[in-house]
């Protein structure tokens, strides 16, 4: 299944989301460790863009890494896109939201699980559909 980009100008993407939203999904910032609302989430369910609703991570994938963000070693398939990414003066992997394109975080390869993957991921880019029991 191939996901459509969606045309958005930047300023109708200032008008759907919060100021920090639109800081961190769409001009590439960070929040600050242990600030955002998911970094200790238990609850399950799936986690979506907070930009455009599109489905990126099952809160089975979710661990705490201990980096004060939330983490997931997988991402549902097709849901995001990589980027290099060399600000900073660093070279790593950027997540963006293969639907609209926006910011999500950074892969790393210091997973603890089977996959060897961490996505370390910011609170105020995703929105949590919790599971009905």
């Amino acid at each position: 299944m191939e996901i459509k980009p969606i045309p958005k100008t930047e300023e109708e993407w200032k008008k759907k989301l919060t100021p920090e939203q639109y800081r961190v999904l769409r001009e590439k910032g960070t929040e600050a460790p242990f600030t955002g609302k998911y970094s200790h989430e238990e609850r399950t369910g799936m986690y979506a863009c907070a930009a455009c609703g599109n489905p990126l991570f099952s809160s089975d994938t979710k661990f705490d890494s201990g980096t004060g963000w939330p983490s997931f070693d997988e991402a549902l398939p097709g849901a995001v896109k990589f980027v290099s990414d060399s600000a900073h003066s660093m070279e790593r992997t950027e997540v963006v939201c293969a639907k609209c394109g926006s910011h999500l975080g950074h892969i790393f390869d210091d997973g603890p699980t089977k996959t060897g993957k961490r996505y370390c991921m910011n609170s105020v880019c995703l929105e949590l559909e919790e599971k009905k029991e």
